[in-house]
């Protein structure tokens, strides 16, 4: 069979778990496949994938720009768990050794990937010439703005790699020299320009070289404690891995989604990193309210999906009651959520005398869960086409 993968054709580098850090860490831009060969898709990859890496090698030979590598997921199951991969191919681009949140999901074509790469090396940030542009920005967008004294700088190159990491998030520009000198009063300057015509810029203090400072500085301001998931992201979203915790709401229901804001930030800030805190269009997305029983009328609605089940917050007045919502995700670490859905009350919450009813009927049954990471390749989500 033509297309069945043949490892003299092209120079792949192949990684395990010893040389796997080394070389993503030292590459701008890696492009990984994750694959396994018994997996007919996986094979017919190989070839392509090989071809579009000769191809790109020809345009950026420094063997560091640009890294074409692949991971046999039989043999380092390990890799692959590190890295949440679950069906194959999977395509994961990485920067400096950092794997992005997007994967590719672009054409399985020759063309279409070495596009896709030639589009990952473009300069993700905008120079700017005069400084009269920067009142002219799209308000509803993050900034982040980085003004020097010149280009060929550490503070710069450090920028730099921040910006190639998060410029999905975030709009990066730059000024130097002259045209900047006027917000260089005391050096070289990265400010935030939230969205909002009257929102406040928030200046960078720290240390313009330390990468790991300005990186988590630059990610707490461009990706929001709330994301919103629409029907583009919500497959991203899943591959998180991690649980949602949604408010759903009437698009113009802004006051109910700042109250959800400020109470995430408030309550579950130590929460971020086990369970994913978004909002979703209570209109576009009566599919999933109609899992918990519920219509857009009964919005604004807090529930979290586990990939399991889906649970309902009992009442959204009671969001700002302290410590309120945070339970509510904890009982979900611990099980509790799952346990009362199937057999009632736990007998600690139960007042005395009073009688546990063991509950017959199981909870709603996720609405994310054929997004989740499975063994089967993803389907997207097809509530468009059922309302």
């Amino acid at each position: 069979v033509s297309w069945l993968f043949n490892p003299t054709r092209s120079e792949i580098t192949s990684l395990d778990s010893g040389n796997i850090d080394d070389i993503l860490n030292n590459a701008d831009v890696a492009l990984v496949n994750f694959y396994a060969d018994w997996c007919r898709f996986s094979q017919m990859l190989h070839p392509i994938f090989e071809e579009a890496s000769n191809v790109i090698k020809e345009e950026y030979p420094d063997k560091n720009q640009v890294v074409f590598a692949r991971v046999d997921c039989d043999q380092h199951s390990d890799i692959a768990q590190r890295y949440r991969i679950s069906k194959y191919p999977t395509l994961k681009l990485f920067r400096n050794g950092m794997m992005m949140k997007r994967e590719y999901r672009g054409q399985r074509s020759v063309t279409a990937i070495a596009d896709y790469i030639r589009q990952q090396k473009s300069n993700p940030i905008r120079e700017v010439q005069d400084l009269e542009e920067i009142s002219s920005l799209d308000r509803s967008r993050r900034h982040i703005i980085g003004y020097f004294e010149q280009k060929d700088s550490d503070n710069y190159r450090t920028f730099e790699r921040v910006a190639n990491i998060l410029h999905d998030d975030c709009v990066f520009l730059s000024a130097f020299g002259a045209i900047s000198k006027a917000e260089r009063f005391s050096g070289d300057n990265v400010i935030y320009k939230p969205p909002g015509e009257n929102a406040p810029d928030m200046v960078y203090l720290g240390s313009l070289t330390n990468f790991d400072l300005i990186y988590a500085w630059t990610q707490d301001k461009c990706v929001p404690l709330v994301r919103e998931i629409t029907f583009e992201n919500g497959e991203e979203l899943t591959e998180e891995g991690l649980p949602f915790l949604i408010l759903f709401h009437m698009k113009d229901d802004l006051e109910s989604l700042e109250k959800f804001q400020q109470e995430v930030a408030r309550q579950l800030i130590s929460e971020k990193g086990t369970i994913n805190f978004l909002h979703a269009d209570c209109d576009k997305f009566r599919h999933p309210l109609l899992h918990i029983q519920k219509t857009p009328a009964d919005c604004p609605v807090i529930a979290i999906d586990s990939f399991r089940h889906m649970y309902v917050f009992p009442d959204f007045s009671d969001l700002s009651v302290p410590g309120k919502l945070k339970q509510f995700v904890l009982d979900l670490h611990s099980g509790k959520l799952h346990r009362e859905f199937h057999h009632g009350p736990d007998p600690t919450d139960v007042a005395p005398g009073q009688q546990i009813q063991d509950l017959a009927s199981s909870p709603p049954e996720s609405s994310f869960q054929k997004l989740a990471p499975s063994e089967h390749r993803y389907t997207l989500l097809r509530e468009k086409d059922e309302l």
